[in-house]
Parts: C-alpha cells; sequence; structure tokens
C-alpha cells in the first residue's frame, strides 16, 4: 500500500535555469508516445529522488489557456503515479533530474495522459536501467 502522500512540492520542481540548461546541452533523451524526456542523473543530494519540469511547445499550441491545461493535467498524473519511479530511484540510490516535453499535436482528456504517463514511467524506468549498465 502507498505510504506517502501524493504531493508535488515546491522541491521536486526543476526550477533552476543552470541545471535546465545543462539538461539540454548533455542529458539523454527519451521519447515515448505522448512524451519526450530529457534526463541526466543529479550528483547533488536532492531531498527527493527526482525534480522534474513540464513543457509544452508553443508552436503546437498558440493559446496559453491550452498549454496550461495541458500542462496542469500532465503535473496532476505525474503527480498521481511518480511512485512508481520514486520506489525505483530509492532503491538504486539515485537522483534525477528531467523534463517533461508534451509532443502531440491535440488536447487529450485526463484518462488518455495518465494512462501514457503511467507507460511512460515504466519505460523511462527501464531506459535508466539501460543507462545505468552502460556506465
Amino acid at each position: 500500500m502507498n505510504t506517502r502522500k501524493e504531493t508535488f512540492n515546491k522541491s521536486e520542481r526543476l526550477c533552476s535555469k543552470k541545471t535546465i540548461t545543462a539538461l539540454f546541452e548533455n542529458g539523454n533523451i527519451f521519447y515515448s508516445a505522448f512524451f519526450k524526456i530529457v534526463w541526466q542523473v543529479n550528483p547533488a543530494s536532492l531531498p527527493f529522488p527526482a525534480e522534474v519540469a513540464f513543457s509544452i511547445s508553443k508552436k503546437g499550441f498558440r493559446l496559453s489557456v491550452t498549454r496550461n491545461l495541458i500542462r496542469r493535467r500532465m503535473r496532476e498524473a505525474y503527480r498521481r503515479n511518480k511512485q512508481i519511479l520514486y520506489d525505483f530511484l530509492d532503491s538504486e540510490n539515485t537522483r534525477i533530474s528531467f523534463i517533461i516535453i508534451f509532443r502531440d499535436v491535440s488536447v487529450p482528456d485526463y484518462v488518455t495522459i495518465e494512462k501514457s504517463m503511467k507507460e511512460m514511467l515504466t519505460e523511462f524506468i527501464s531506459a535508466i536501467k539501460k543507462n545505468k549498465k552502460k556506465c
């Protein structure tokens, strides 16, 4: 049973411009059905196993109302399903920073985003495992 609260604190958000720039310069890239994930292992000791940011292209969705709607749905889906990723990262004693970029051209409903987020997190865990074997 899930003993942790399903929260999304400020310290779980990726806000540092320096870290975001470093991610895009030399981070690993992972693709799923709806998302592109740019990630890297974070050597700093963070209070949470992962720092995350969410992004939606202005080119794909001109109206900020639409971008904000998708971003809210993505954050909620991540908040409810992040325990899968946290359990893996805690067992590996790893800290990561990543950005989730939405890449679809239509506005999906919440159920679709949540299903895709679950699939993405499980595939993302296997990508992290594969990367750890390389190093």
